[in-house]
Protein backbone atom coordinates (compact mmCIF):
# COMPACT_ATOMS: atom_id res chain seq x y z
CA UNK A 1 0.00 0.00 0.00
CA UNK A 2 1.30 3.47 -0.90
CA UNK A 3 0.59 6.52 1.24
CA UNK A 4 0.81 10.02 -0.16
CA UNK A 5 2.22 12.77 1.95
CA UNK A 6 2.96 16.29 0.65
CA UNK A 7 5.95 16.40 2.99
CA UNK A 8 7.60 13.41 1.34
CA UNK A 9 10.10 13.72 -1.43
CA UNK A 10 8.72 10.59 -3.08
CA UNK A 11 6.00 8.03 -2.63
CA UNK A 12 7.18 4.84 -0.96
CA UNK A 13 5.82 1.39 -0.50
CA UNK A 14 4.84 0.19 2.95
CA UNK A 15 8.09 -1.77 3.21
CA UNK A 16 10.37 1.24 2.76
CA UNK A 17 11.27 4.34 4.73
CA UNK A 18 9.50 7.62 4.11
CA UNK A 19 12.11 10.30 3.45
CA UNK A 20 10.47 13.63 4.21
CA UNK A 21 11.33 17.29 4.11
CA UNK A 22 9.20 20.11 5.44
CA UNK A 23 9.81 23.79 6.06
CA UNK A 24 10.05 24.75 9.72
CA UNK A 25 6.53 26.09 10.27
CA UNK A 26 3.77 25.57 12.81
CA UNK A 27 0.73 26.12 10.58
CA UNK A 28 -0.18 22.51 9.84
CA UNK A 29 -2.53 19.87 11.18
CA UNK A 30 -2.40 16.14 10.68
CA UNK A 31 -5.25 13.91 9.58
CA UNK A 32 -5.76 10.46 11.06
CA UNK A 33 -3.09 8.99 8.80
CA UNK A 34 -0.78 11.90 9.71
CA UNK A 35 -1.04 13.51 6.28
CA UNK A 36 -0.14 17.19 6.58
CA UNK A 37 -2.75 19.85 5.93
CA UNK A 38 -1.69 23.47 6.35
CA UNK A 39 -3.98 25.81 8.28
CA UNK A 40 -3.64 28.79 10.56
CA UNK A 41 -2.58 27.09 13.75
CA UNK A 42 -0.20 27.49 16.65
CA UNK A 43 0.96 25.59 19.73
CA UNK A 44 -2.44 26.04 21.34
CA UNK A 45 -4.22 24.12 18.58
CA UNK A 46 -4.22 20.34 18.84
CA UNK A 47 -3.18 18.35 15.78
CA UNK A 48 -5.19 15.30 16.82
CA UNK A 49 -7.85 13.94 14.47
CA UNK A 50 -11.33 15.23 15.16
CA UNK A 51 -13.29 13.14 17.64
CA UNK A 52 -15.33 11.26 14.98
CA UNK A 53 -12.09 10.34 13.15
CA UNK A 54 -10.34 8.86 16.19
CA UNK A 55 -10.13 5.07 16.14
CA UNK A 56 -10.29 4.63 19.93
CA UNK A 57 -10.98 7.00 22.81
CA UNK A 58 -10.18 6.37 26.46
CA UNK A 59 -11.78 8.50 29.15
CA UNK A 60 -8.84 7.84 31.46
CA UNK A 61 -6.28 8.92 28.87
CA UNK A 62 -8.28 12.04 27.95
CA UNK A 63 -8.44 13.00 31.61
CA UNK A 64 -4.70 12.46 31.96
CA UNK A 65 -3.93 14.61 28.92
CA UNK A 66 -5.84 17.49 30.49
CA UNK A 67 -4.09 16.98 33.84
CA UNK A 68 -0.58 16.78 32.37
CA UNK A 69 -1.08 19.78 30.09
CA UNK A 70 -2.08 21.92 33.07
CA UNK A 71 1.28 21.19 34.70
CA UNK A 72 3.39 22.11 31.65
CA UNK A 73 4.39 25.73 31.18
CA UNK A 74 6.41 25.13 28.01
CA UNK A 75 3.83 25.74 25.30
CA UNK A 76 5.43 23.58 22.64
CA UNK A 77 6.09 20.70 25.02
CA UNK A 78 2.44 20.70 26.08
CA UNK A 79 1.36 20.82 22.42
CA UNK A 80 3.57 17.91 21.45
CA UNK A 81 2.46 15.88 24.46
CA UNK A 82 -1.20 16.31 23.52
CA UNK A 83 -0.46 15.31 19.93
CA UNK A 84 1.82 12.37 20.70
CA UNK A 85 0.55 10.62 23.83
CA UNK A 86 -2.81 9.50 22.36
CA UNK A 87 -1.49 9.06 18.80
CA UNK A 88 -1.61 5.25 18.95
CA UNK A 89 -5.20 5.32 20.18
CA UNK A 90 -6.23 8.01 17.71
CA UNK A 91 -4.68 6.50 14.59
CA UNK A 92 -3.35 2.94 14.98
CA UNK A 93 -5.70 0.86 17.16
CA UNK A 94 -8.33 -1.34 15.52
CA UNK A 95 -10.35 -2.84 18.38
CA UNK A 96 -13.21 -5.28 17.84
CA UNK A 97 -14.46 -8.69 18.86
CA UNK A 98 -13.59 -11.91 17.04
CA UNK A 99 -15.35 -15.13 18.05
CA UNK A 100 -16.86 -13.26 20.98
CA UNK A 101 -13.54 -12.18 22.49
CA UNK A 102 -11.42 -9.03 22.51
CA UNK A 103 -9.18 -8.53 19.48
CA UNK A 104 -6.97 -5.54 18.68
CA UNK A 105 -4.88 -5.08 15.57
CA UNK A 106 -2.33 -2.25 15.91
CA UNK A 107 -0.72 -0.50 12.95
CA UNK A 108 2.89 0.52 13.41
CA UNK A 109 1.93 3.82 11.79
CA UNK A 110 2.37 4.43 8.08
CA UNK A 111 2.86 0.68 7.51
CA UNK A 112 -0.49 -1.01 7.91
CA UNK A 113 0.86 -4.16 9.50
CA UNK A 114 1.25 -5.23 13.12
CA UNK A 115 4.76 -5.71 14.46
CA UNK A 116 4.86 -7.74 17.66
CA UNK A 117 7.49 -5.42 19.14
CA UNK A 118 5.84 -2.18 18.01
CA UNK A 119 2.31 -3.10 19.04
CA UNK A 120 3.47 -4.02 22.54
CA UNK A 121 5.45 -0.79 22.83
CA UNK A 122 2.69 1.39 21.39
CA UNK A 123 0.14 0.44 24.04
CA UNK A 124 2.65 0.06 26.90
CA UNK A 125 2.27 3.65 28.22
CA UNK A 126 -1.48 3.13 28.64
CA UNK A 127 -1.14 0.16 31.00
CA UNK A 128 -1.16 2.25 34.22
CA UNK A 129 -4.65 3.48 33.26
CA UNK A 130 -6.15 0.09 32.38
CA UNK A 131 -7.60 -0.44 35.86
CA UNK A 132 -9.38 2.93 35.63
CA UNK A 133 -10.96 2.39 32.20
CA UNK A 134 -12.51 -0.96 31.36
CA UNK A 135 -12.70 -0.28 27.63
CA UNK A 136 -8.99 0.56 27.62
CA UNK A 137 -8.29 -2.64 29.56
CA UNK A 138 -10.24 -4.67 26.99
CA UNK A 139 -8.38 -3.01 24.13
CA UNK A 140 -4.98 -3.90 25.62
CA UNK A 141 -6.26 -7.38 26.39
CA UNK A 142 -7.16 -7.66 22.71
CA UNK A 143 -3.60 -6.74 21.71
CA UNK A 144 -2.21 -9.54 23.87
CA UNK A 145 -4.67 -12.12 22.54
CA UNK A 146 -3.90 -11.10 18.95
CA UNK A 147 -0.15 -11.42 19.65
CA UNK A 148 -0.69 -14.94 20.99
CA UNK A 149 -2.53 -15.83 17.77
CA UNK A 150 0.32 -14.41 15.70
CA UNK A 151 2.99 -16.39 17.54
CA UNK A 152 1.00 -19.58 17.05
CA UNK A 153 0.82 -18.89 13.31
CA UNK A 154 4.61 -18.52 13.01
CA UNK A 155 6.95 -18.01 15.99
CA UNK A 156 9.70 -16.80 13.65
CA UNK A 157 7.66 -13.97 12.11
CA UNK A 158 7.98 -10.42 13.40
CA UNK A 159 5.07 -8.71 11.64
CA UNK A 160 1.59 -9.68 10.51
CA UNK A 161 -1.12 -8.33 8.25
CA UNK A 162 -4.79 -8.32 9.17
CA UNK A 163 -6.39 -11.21 7.28
CA UNK A 164 -10.15 -11.67 6.75
CA UNK A 165 -10.47 -13.84 9.86
CA UNK A 166 -7.02 -13.91 11.37
CA UNK A 167 -3.46 -12.66 11.00
CA UNK A 168 -1.24 -13.52 8.07
CA UNK A 169 2.55 -13.33 8.04
CA UNK A 170 3.72 -9.95 6.72
CA UNK A 171 7.45 -10.39 7.40
CA UNK A 172 9.42 -13.37 8.64
CA UNK A 173 12.39 -11.65 10.22
CA UNK A 174 13.50 -13.73 13.19
CA UNK A 175 14.06 -11.18 15.95
CA UNK A 176 14.56 -12.60 19.42
CA UNK A 177 13.08 -9.53 21.05
CA UNK A 178 9.69 -9.85 19.31
CA UNK A 179 8.20 -12.61 21.51
CA UNK A 180 9.95 -11.05 24.52
CA UNK A 181 8.00 -7.82 24.05
CA UNK A 182 4.79 -9.86 24.00
CA UNK A 183 5.71 -11.60 27.28
CA UNK A 184 6.59 -8.27 28.89
CA UNK A 185 3.22 -6.77 27.92
CA UNK A 186 1.18 -9.79 29.04
CA UNK A 187 2.98 -9.95 32.39
CA UNK A 188 2.56 -6.22 33.08
CA UNK A 189 -1.12 -6.36 32.08
CA UNK A 190 -1.69 -9.18 34.59
CA UNK A 191 0.15 -7.30 37.34
CA UNK A 192 -1.74 -4.06 36.65
CA UNK A 193 -5.26 -5.45 36.27
CA UNK A 194 -5.19 -8.82 38.03
CA UNK A 195 -6.94 -10.28 34.96
CA UNK A 196 -5.82 -13.91 34.53
CA UNK A 197 -8.21 -14.67 31.68
CA UNK A 198 -5.53 -14.21 29.00
CA UNK A 199 -3.68 -17.18 30.50
CA UNK A 200 -6.48 -19.65 31.24
CA UNK A 201 -7.81 -20.95 27.92
CA UNK A 202 -4.84 -23.20 27.14
CA UNK A 203 -3.61 -21.02 24.27
CA UNK A 204 -1.09 -19.21 26.48
CA UNK A 205 0.63 -22.43 27.51
CA UNK A 206 0.76 -23.53 23.89
CA UNK A 207 2.38 -20.18 23.05
CA UNK A 208 5.00 -20.63 25.74
CA UNK A 209 5.88 -24.15 24.66
CA UNK A 210 6.33 -22.86 21.11
CA UNK A 211 8.49 -19.93 22.26
CA UNK A 212 10.65 -22.32 24.30
CA UNK A 213 11.09 -24.62 21.32
CA UNK A 214 12.01 -21.68 19.07
CA UNK A 215 14.52 -20.27 21.57
CA UNK A 216 16.16 -23.69 21.93
CA UNK A 217 16.34 -24.13 18.15
CA UNK A 218 18.10 -20.77 17.93
CA UNK A 219 20.73 -21.78 20.46
CA UNK A 220 22.12 -23.78 17.50
CA UNK A 221 23.10 -26.74 19.63
CA UNK A 222 21.66 -29.20 17.11
CA UNK A 223 22.72 -27.51 13.91
CA UNK A 224 21.55 -24.35 12.24
CA UNK A 225 17.87 -24.73 13.03
CA UNK A 226 14.85 -24.50 10.71
CA UNK A 227 14.69 -20.73 10.23
CA UNK A 228 14.49 -19.31 6.71
CA UNK A 229 13.74 -15.79 5.57
CA UNK A 230 11.49 -15.74 2.53
CA UNK A 231 10.22 -12.18 2.17
CA UNK A 232 13.12 -10.44 0.43
CA UNK A 233 12.15 -6.82 -0.24
CA UNK A 234 15.51 -5.22 -0.98
CA UNK A 235 19.18 -6.06 -1.08
CA UNK A 236 19.90 -3.60 1.74
CA UNK A 237 17.89 -5.28 4.47
CA UNK A 238 17.75 -8.91 3.39
CA UNK A 239 20.19 -11.35 4.96
CA UNK A 240 21.11 -14.71 3.59
CA UNK A 241 18.05 -16.85 2.97
CA UNK A 242 18.68 -19.14 5.93
CA UNK A 243 20.89 -19.40 9.00
CA UNK A 244 23.37 -21.68 7.20
CA UNK A 245 24.44 -18.77 5.01
CA UNK A 246 24.86 -16.28 7.86
CA UNK A 247 27.98 -15.71 9.92
CA UNK A 248 28.41 -18.96 11.89
CA UNK A 249 28.08 -19.09 15.65
CA UNK A 250 29.48 -21.52 18.20
CA UNK A 251 26.86 -22.78 20.66
CA UNK A 252 27.33 -21.08 24.02
CA UNK A 253 23.85 -21.12 25.54
CA UNK A 254 23.01 -17.75 23.98
CA UNK A 255 20.07 -17.46 21.57
CA UNK A 256 20.74 -16.37 17.99
CA UNK A 257 18.74 -13.69 16.20
CA UNK A 258 18.82 -13.07 12.46
CA UNK A 259 17.80 -9.41 12.78
CA UNK A 260 18.26 -6.49 15.14
CA UNK A 261 15.21 -4.91 16.83
CA UNK A 262 15.47 -2.20 14.14
CA UNK A 263 14.81 -4.92 11.49
CA UNK A 264 18.41 -4.73 10.24
CA UNK A 265 20.29 -7.99 9.60
CA UNK A 266 22.48 -9.16 12.45
CA UNK A 267 26.19 -9.61 11.84
CA UNK A 268 27.25 -12.11 14.53
CA UNK A 269 23.74 -13.38 15.52
CA UNK A 270 24.15 -13.48 19.31
CA UNK A 271 22.70 -10.03 20.09
CA UNK A 272 23.58 -9.25 23.70
CA UNK A 273 20.74 -6.86 24.69
CA UNK A 274 18.20 -9.23 23.13
CA UNK A 275 19.58 -12.10 25.19
CA UNK A 276 19.35 -10.04 28.37
CA UNK A 277 15.73 -9.32 27.44
CA UNK A 278 15.11 -13.04 26.90
CA UNK A 279 16.30 -13.81 30.44
CA UNK A 280 13.90 -11.39 32.13
CA UNK A 281 11.05 -12.36 29.80
CA UNK A 282 11.47 -16.07 30.52
CA UNK A 283 11.41 -15.34 34.25
CA UNK A 284 8.15 -13.42 33.84
CA UNK A 285 6.69 -16.41 31.99
CA UNK A 286 7.96 -18.71 34.74
CA UNK A 287 6.04 -16.71 37.35
CA UNK A 288 2.82 -16.71 35.34
CA UNK A 289 2.99 -20.43 34.66
CA UNK A 290 3.53 -21.26 38.34
CA UNK A 291 1.06 -18.84 39.92
CA UNK A 292 -1.75 -18.89 37.37
CA UNK A 293 -1.51 -22.23 35.55
CA UNK A 294 0.21 -24.41 38.17
CA UNK A 295 2.20 -25.68 35.19
CA UNK A 296 5.47 -26.40 36.95
CA UNK A 297 6.92 -28.43 34.09
CA UNK A 298 6.78 -25.57 31.58
CA UNK A 299 7.76 -23.10 34.29
CA UNK A 300 10.82 -25.20 35.12
CA UNK A 301 11.78 -25.21 31.43
CA UNK A 302 11.55 -21.38 31.36
CA UNK A 303 13.66 -21.07 34.50
CA UNK A 304 16.28 -23.51 33.22
CA UNK A 305 16.64 -21.70 29.90
CA UNK A 306 16.78 -18.30 31.61
CA UNK A 307 19.55 -19.55 33.90
CA UNK A 308 21.47 -21.02 30.97
CA UNK A 309 21.31 -17.81 28.93
CA UNK A 310 22.24 -15.73 31.98
CA UNK A 311 25.29 -17.90 32.60
CA UNK A 312 26.32 -17.58 28.95
CA UNK A 313 26.01 -13.80 29.20
CA UNK A 314 28.40 -13.82 32.16
CA UNK A 315 31.02 -15.52 30.01
CA UNK A 316 30.47 -13.85 26.64
CA UNK A 317 28.72 -10.46 26.99
CA UNK A 318 31.54 -8.35 28.45
CA UNK A 319 34.55 -7.19 26.45
CA UNK A 320 37.45 -4.84 27.17
CA UNK A 321 37.41 -1.49 25.41
CA UNK A 322 40.70 0.48 25.26
CA UNK A 323 38.98 3.71 26.40
CA UNK A 324 35.93 2.69 28.44
CA UNK A 325 37.15 -0.49 30.09
CA UNK A 326 34.74 -3.38 30.59
CA UNK A 327 31.61 -2.84 28.49
CA UNK A 328 28.83 -4.96 27.03
CA UNK A 329 29.34 -5.95 23.40
CA UNK A 330 26.39 -5.54 21.06
CA UNK A 331 26.94 -8.86 19.26
CA UNK A 332 29.18 -11.91 19.74
CA UNK A 333 29.54 -15.19 17.89
CA UNK A 334 30.91 -17.62 20.50
CA UNK A 335 34.24 -17.83 18.68
CA UNK A 336 35.65 -14.82 20.50
CA UNK A 337 34.60 -12.26 17.92
CA UNK A 338 32.46 -9.32 18.98
CA UNK A 339 30.90 -6.13 17.64
CA UNK A 340 31.16 -2.89 19.64
CA UNK A 341 28.25 -0.59 18.74
CA UNK A 342 24.70 0.20 19.74
CA UNK A 343 21.48 0.52 17.79
CA UNK A 344 18.87 3.09 18.80
CA UNK A 345 16.06 0.56 18.93
CA UNK A 346 14.78 -1.24 22.03
CA UNK A 347 16.27 -3.50 23.22
CA UNK A 348 19.68 -1.98 22.79
CA UNK A 349 22.57 -1.59 25.16
CA UNK A 350 21.41 1.86 26.27
CA UNK A 351 17.85 0.66 26.98
CA UNK A 352 18.64 -2.39 29.13
CA UNK A 353 17.70 -0.69 32.45
CA UNK A 354 14.48 0.63 30.86
CA UNK A 355 13.42 -2.98 30.25
CA UNK A 356 14.59 -4.04 33.71
CA UNK A 357 17.33 -6.23 32.26
CA UNK A 358 20.30 -4.71 34.13
CA UNK A 359 20.74 -2.48 37.15
CA UNK A 360 21.18 1.15 36.04
CA UNK A 361 24.08 1.44 38.49
CA UNK A 362 25.88 -1.64 37.15
CA UNK A 363 29.48 -0.44 36.55
CA UNK A 364 29.71 -2.32 33.25
CA UNK A 365 26.47 -0.73 32.07
CA UNK A 366 27.69 2.74 33.08
CA UNK A 367 30.89 2.20 31.07
CA UNK A 368 28.77 0.97 28.17
CA UNK A 369 26.48 3.99 28.46
CA UNK A 370 29.46 6.34 28.07
CA UNK A 371 30.65 4.34 25.05
CA UNK A 372 27.35 4.22 23.17
CA UNK A 373 26.81 7.98 23.62
CA UNK A 374 30.10 8.84 21.98
CA UNK A 375 31.63 8.91 18.54
CA UNK A 376 33.38 5.64 19.38
CA UNK A 377 29.98 4.06 18.67
CA UNK A 378 29.82 3.90 14.86
CA UNK A 379 26.08 4.68 14.95
CA UNK A 380 26.37 7.77 17.14
CA UNK A 381 25.97 11.03 15.23
CA UNK A 382 26.41 14.64 16.35
CA UNK A 383 25.52 17.70 14.31
CA UNK A 384 23.98 21.16 14.28
CA UNK A 385 20.50 19.95 15.24
CA UNK A 386 21.41 17.42 17.90
CA UNK A 387 23.16 14.22 18.81
CA UNK A 388 22.10 10.65 19.32
CA UNK A 389 22.21 7.07 18.12
CA UNK A 390 20.90 5.90 14.76
CA UNK A 391 21.06 2.57 12.96
CA UNK A 392 21.86 1.13 9.57
CA UNK A 393 18.08 1.02 9.09
CA UNK A 394 17.87 4.78 8.69
CA UNK A 395 21.35 5.42 7.36
CA UNK A 396 24.39 7.53 8.03
CA UNK A 397 23.97 10.85 9.91
CA UNK A 398 20.33 10.11 10.75
CA UNK A 399 19.62 10.31 14.49
CA UNK A 400 16.74 8.28 15.88
CA UNK A 401 14.73 10.15 18.55
CA UNK A 402 14.18 6.80 20.25
CA UNK A 403 17.76 7.03 21.53
CA UNK A 404 17.04 10.45 23.08
CA UNK A 405 13.87 9.11 24.68
CA UNK A 406 15.62 6.05 26.08
CA UNK A 407 18.56 8.11 27.33
CA UNK A 408 16.14 10.35 29.24
CA UNK A 409 14.09 7.42 30.54
CA UNK A 410 17.21 5.72 31.92
CA UNK A 411 18.86 8.83 33.36
CA UNK A 412 18.92 10.20 36.91
CA UNK A 413 20.70 13.37 35.78
CA UNK A 414 18.24 16.26 35.34
CA UNK A 415 20.62 18.16 33.07
CA UNK A 416 20.95 15.14 30.80
CA UNK A 417 17.18 14.64 30.71
CA UNK A 418 16.59 18.32 29.93
CA UNK A 419 19.13 18.22 27.10
CA UNK A 420 17.30 15.26 25.56
CA UNK A 421 13.95 17.02 25.84
CA UNK A 422 15.29 20.18 24.20
CA UNK A 423 16.54 18.14 21.26
CA UNK A 424 13.24 16.25 21.02
CA UNK A 425 11.07 19.37 20.90
CA UNK A 426 13.57 21.15 18.66
CA UNK A 427 13.79 18.45 15.97
CA UNK A 428 10.14 17.70 15.19
CA UNK A 429 10.30 20.00 12.11
CA UNK A 430 7.29 21.81 13.63
CA UNK A 431 5.01 18.86 12.85
CA UNK A 432 4.18 18.23 16.50
CA UNK A 433 5.14 14.55 16.29
CA UNK A 434 8.22 12.40 16.85
CA UNK A 435 9.71 10.95 13.67
CA UNK A 436 11.63 7.75 13.08
CA UNK A 437 14.86 9.68 12.44
CA UNK A 438 16.12 13.16 11.58
CA UNK A 439 19.31 14.40 9.96
CA UNK A 440 21.95 15.53 12.42
CA UNK A 441 22.28 18.92 10.67
CA UNK A 442 18.71 19.43 9.42
CA UNK A 443 15.67 18.23 11.38
CA UNK A 444 13.37 19.05 8.48
CA UNK A 445 15.03 16.12 6.69
CA UNK A 446 13.45 13.11 8.43
CA UNK A 447 11.95 9.66 7.91
CA UNK A 448 8.36 8.62 8.65
CA UNK A 449 5.93 11.37 9.51
CA UNK A 450 3.68 8.83 11.22
CA UNK A 451 5.48 6.50 13.62
CA UNK A 452 3.13 5.80 16.52
CA UNK A 453 5.63 3.84 18.60
CA UNK A 454 7.92 6.81 19.19
CA UNK A 455 4.96 9.10 19.84
CA UNK A 456 3.86 6.71 22.60
CA UNK A 457 7.36 6.63 24.06
CA UNK A 458 7.49 10.44 24.12
CA UNK A 459 4.19 10.50 26.00
CA UNK A 460 5.52 7.89 28.43
CA UNK A 461 8.55 10.06 29.19
CA UNK A 462 6.51 13.19 29.91
CA UNK A 463 4.08 11.29 32.15
CA UNK A 464 7.05 9.82 34.05
CA UNK A 465 8.64 13.22 34.62
CA UNK A 466 5.38 14.76 35.80
CA UNK A 467 4.76 11.79 38.10
CA UNK A 468 8.25 12.34 39.55
CA UNK A 469 7.38 16.05 40.02
CA UNK A 470 10.24 17.22 37.81
CA UNK A 471 8.44 20.52 37.31
CA UNK A 472 11.53 22.72 37.51
CA UNK A 473 13.21 20.63 34.82
CA UNK A 474 10.14 20.83 32.58
CA UNK A 475 9.60 24.56 33.19
CA UNK A 476 13.19 25.49 32.30
CA UNK A 477 13.29 23.94 28.84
Amino acid sequence: MTHRNPLCLAAATAATLFLCHTPARADLVMTRDNTAVYTDTDYTQSLRPTLPERLFTSKAIEKEIVRIKRTLTNEKLAWMFENCFPNTLDTAVHFRAIDGDDDTFVYTGDIHAMWLRDSASEVWPYLPYASKDDELRQMIRGVILRQFKCILIDPYANAFSDGPENSEVYERRWELDSPCHCLRLAYAYWKETGDKSIFTDGKWQEVMRLILRTFREQQHKDGHGPYTYHHADSATNTPASDSRSMHPVRPTGLIASAFHPSDDPATLQFIIPSNFFAVTSLRKADEILRKVNRDNATADACAALANEVEEALRHHAIVEHPTYGRIYAYEVDGFGNYLMMDDADVPGLLSMPYLGDVNPNDPVYLNTRRFVWSEDNPYFFRGNSGEGIGSSHTGYDMIRPMSLLVRALTSSDDAEIAACLRMLIGTDAETGFIHESFHKDDPTHYTRAWFARQNSLFGELIVKLVHEKKFELLDDL
